[in-house]
């Protein structure tokens, strides 16, 4: 993953810290604590105390930052001519999503069903029939929610939306207001102290205080993201803005979408993880990991359930040799299969992964 910064001005590139992007995370703590398992009291402890009708609606939602994390929760980078600054607070990040038009609000919210065409510039399913063909039929795969989530959304988005302002105002109120006064101090603190380091330090320095993944070159010309992924994006034009995260580990994310201003998105700090697995498990699960196709299905397996012919499709491979590689995958305990009417899902047994061992798990979901 690679960020050109070629001639970029330092006052181009922005700490700012994001209430609606944290709760994004904070979400996605919630619906897949085995991603954070250093959250498991507070995803427990916020879980048990939902009044039962937003947990019904955040189920509803839940693929808008379960399976990938939304470019929605990151409005400002998607406002044509902006300066990449976020919201002081939520009231103020949800009034610049309203401010993103409905082409983009669309492709960012219907995410889930084009991630192999997320950095390509695709045309918007609202316009483009293929596209709205091809969004209902990766929404389908997902299950019943996401279809109607995505039919309503294409047929008229403006009531969408208000259900999803509407969702994390909600979510505000119930759980999020508290938890965002708690962190928030850590995150203006870590986003002042970077933004210190880049004036006083350069780029390069400021690049490996946020994370060791991240690197620049010796021109200063490229900043390179260490995940098993692809993708380029220029910060040279609109800048490059930087949010820090409590709930984040282990993820590092990148929004790098075609007109979007490039963002990174990176956790402040790492709880631990549980004990790796027996030797004799750990040299099954190694020997079926080694191939560097099967790492990169694990790390589309681990965000959600795929089927084969969604994995060929991402990784432009046959649909046999796809199952041969989860062939291997399942034999070591790693993937569990299941099947949801006329689809068979194969998904990463988070558990078993941690098991594995942290620097697996972290890099993967990176």
């Amino acid at each position: 993953m690679h960020i050109d910064i070629a001639g970029l001005a330092p006052g181009r590139i922005v700490f700012e810290t994001s209430p609606l992007a944290e709760l994004g995370l904070a979400l996605h703590a919630l619906s897949e604590p085995g991603h954070h398992p250093g959250l498991h009291g507070w995803a427990t402890a916020t879980s048990s105390a939902l009044d039962p009708d937003l947990a019904d609606r955040l189920h509803e939602a839940d693929f808008l930052w379960r399976h990938t994390f939304s470019d929605v929760f990151m409005p400002f980078a998607g406002i044509l001519g902006g300066n990449g600054r976020t919201g002081a607070d939520l009231a103020e990040d949800l009034d610049i999503l309203d401010r993103l038009d409905d082409e983009r609000f669309v492709a960012a919210a219907l995410e889930f069903t084009c991630t192999s065409l997320y950095g390509q510039g695709a045309p918007s399913p609202l316009d483009d029939p293929t596209m709205r063909a091809r969004a209902l039929e990766m929404a389908a795969a997902r299950g019943p929610r996401q279809v109607e989530f995505a039919q309503q959304l294409l047929a008229d988005p403006a009531p969408v939306r208000a259900w999803v302002r509407r969702l994390f105002e909600d979510c505000d109120r119930a759980f999020f207001a508290d938890t965002w006064c708690r962190v928030r101090v850590q995150l203006v603190a870590d986003a002042r102290h970077k933004t210190d380091l880049l004036r006083r330090r350069g780029i390069g320095e400021a690049m490996g205080a946020v994370s060791t993944a991240l690197t620049v070159d010796e021109a200063v010309t490229r900043i390179s993201a260490d995940k098993l992924t692809e993708g380029r994006t220029s910060a040279v034009g609109p800048g490059l803005t930087l949010i820090p995260s409590t709930f984040g580990w282990p993820h590092l994310n990148l929004l790098h979408a075609p007109g979007w201003r490039p963002v990174i998105h990176y956790p402040v700090h790492q709880p631990e993880l549980p004990s790796p697995a027996s030797v004799e498990l750990l040299q099954l699960r190694m020997e079926a990991l080694a191939h560097p196709m099967r790492m990169r299905l694990c790390r589309h397996l681990a965000r959600s359930p795929h089927t084969t012919g969604q994995l060929a499709d991402t990784h432009g491979i046959t649909a046999p040799e796809v199952s041969r590689h989860l062939s291997v995958l399942k034999k070591a305990g790693l993937v569990t299969t299941r099947r949801r009417g006329r689809y068979v899902l194969h998904q990463l047994d988070l558990t078993s992964v941690a098991r594995l061992g942290s620097d697996f798990l972290e890099g993967i979901l990176r």
